[in-house]
C-alpha cells in the first residue's frame, strides 16, 4: 500500500482522514519515532556534552509582556556558543524562551509552533492561551524520559491573552507541571539571580520601555554571578534577545534597539557596578 502511494503520488490515507486537531497526536499515531519524547536513548551519562541554554526572564506590564534571554550556551564548563537564540515566537500572540538542552529545546519549539498552526488551520480559530500553555505542558511531559537522563527542557511561555486582555507568563518543570507566574519570572541556571534583581526593581505600572530595561538588568545581574549566563558582549556586538508581546502581536527588538538598552545599562554600571538601588522603605 505504501509503495503504491509513492508510485501514484497520492497522500497516504492517514493524511486525508479527519481526526484530532493536534498535530502531535497525529504524528504520534502515524510516525511516533519522530516525536522527540518517544526516542529511545542508551543508558549513558553524556548529557554534559550537549550544549545547554541558560537564563530566560519575563515581566508583565499594563499593555503586555516582555520575554528575553541571554545568548550563551555551555557544555560543562566550556562556552559552546556565544550567540545562540533562545526566544522564539510560538504564534502571533505568544512566545517561548528555552532553557535546558538546546538541541531538544529548539526542536520542541518548532513542533509547538507547528502544533498551534495546525490547530488554527483545522479549527479555524486560535487556541486559547490556557490551551497553548496546556499543549506545551504535554510536550514537556513527553520528554520526561530524556530529562531523567539529563537532557531536560525547561521553557518559559509568555504572551498576550486576548480574552483577558493582558500579558501572562507560565513556567514549567521537567515533568510538564505548569505554574502561572504573576508579574515576572525566570528560568535557567541564572534564574535565581535574575529573579532577585526583578524582585527589587519590578512595579506593576512599568511602561514597555521600563519593562525592557528591567529584563536586561536582570540578565546582567544573572551574568554577573552565573558563569553559564552571558552578559552583553560589546566587543562582538552580541546583546540579549528581547521580545515584546502586546495586543498588536509579537515583536522582537532589533539588534540596534537591544544594543541601545544594553549600552545605557553598561554606562550606568560604570558608576554603580552592582546596578540600581531599590528604596529601603
Amino acid at each position: 500500500m505504501e509503495a503504491n502511494t509513492r508510485s501514484t503520488g497520492r497522500l497516504p490515507a492517514a493524511f486525508l482522514t479527519p481526526g484530532s486537531s493536534s498535530f502531535v497526536d497525529f504524528l504520534s499515531d502515524y510516525q511516533p519515532d519522530l516525536v522527540p519524547g518517544n526516542r529511545k536513548l542508551p543508558s549513558a551519562h553524556g548529557a554534559i556534552q550537549a550544549p545547554h541554554g541558560t537564563t530566560i526572564v519575563a515581566a508583565t506590564f499594563p499593555g503586555g509582556v516582555v520575554l528575553a534571554g541571554d545568548r550563551r550556551a555551555t557544555m560543562g564548563n566550556v562556552i559552546a556558543q556565544r550567540d545562540i537564540e533562545k526566544v522564539f515566537p510560538a504564534d502571533e500572540y505568544s512566545a517561548v524562551g528555552i532553557a535546558g538542552t538546546a538541541g531538544l529545546a529548539v526542536e520542541m519549539v518548532k513542533l509547538f509552533q507547528l502544533e498551534l498552526e495546525h490547530f488554527e488551520k483545522v479549527e479555524g480559530a486560535q487556541l486559547s492561551f490556557e490551551g497553548k500553555a496546556n499543549r506545551l505542558s504535554t510536550m514537556i511531559r513527553s520528554n520526561l524520559g530524556m530529562a531523567m537522563q539529563g537532557l531536560a527542557v525547561v521553557p518559559l511561555f509568555a504572551g498576550f491573552d486576548l480574552d483577558r486582555e493582558k500579558g501572562r507568563i507560565f513556567s514549567y518543570d521537567v515533568t510538564g507541571g505548569r505554574s502561572e507566574e504573576h508579574d515576572y519570572a525566570a528560568t535557567g541556571s541564572g534564574s535565581v539571580f535574575a529573579r532577585s534583581a526583578m524582585k527589587k526593581l519590578y512595579s506593576r505600572d512599568l511602561s514597555e520601555a521600563d519593562a525592557t530595561t528591567l529584563v536586561v538588568q536582570a540578565l546582567y545581574d544573572a551574568a554577573d554571578d552565573d558563569s553559564a549566563t552571558g552578559g552583553p558582549d560589546v566587543a562582538r556586538r552580541i546583546y540579549p534577545i528581547v521580545t515584546v508581546i502586546t495586543e498588536d502581536g509579537f515583536r522582537r527588538l532589533t539588534d540596534e534597539e537591544s544594543a541601545e538598552v544594553a549600552r545605557s545599562i553598561l554606562e550606568r554600571r560604570l558608576e554603580q557596578p552592582d546596578g540600581p538601588r531599590a528604596a529601603l522603605l
